[in-house]
């Protein structure tokens, strides 16, 4: 029961993000506003942690048999992607880095942050 509860909780955020972007004329899919509704909960505490925890982890750990799809679509796409093979690897792979470079700032800075507010 309690996974039910918290998984109710993660697809109702994503319901409010999705909605959300019905209303906001911005090009941007309503799963970055759940995630960013999620985001600000859990860092206000409006959401607990525990709301949300142990369901969460288990969403992480199978989350790369969610990219399967994505997988096979690329093979059937093969044809039309061949000709643009090197651009494509090319903006993936810096497209990748600047991923990690960022997230790991981003990481880094909050990290920083959250060892300030324990020493004050």
């Amino acid at each position: 029961m309690k996974y039910i509860r918290q998984l109710s909780v993660i697809l109702f955020i994503s319901l409010i993000g999705e909605i959300m972007r019905l209303f906001i004329p911005l090009p941007i899919p309503g799963s970055i506003y759940g995630l960013l509704l999620m985001l600000i909960g859990l860092s206000t505490k409006l959401i607990p942690l525990e709301a949300v925890e142990e369901t969460s982890t288990f969403l992480i750990e199978i989350m790369p048999v969610m990219f399967i799809p994505a997988a096979v679509g690329l093979l059937e796409s093969w044809d039309s992607l061949r000709p643009i093979l090197i651009p494509f690897l090319v903006i993936n792979l810096f497209s990748t880095v600047a991923v990690m470079v960022l997230t790991g700032k981003v990481t880094q800075f909050f990290m920083s942050k959250q060892k300030k507010e324990k020493k004050s």
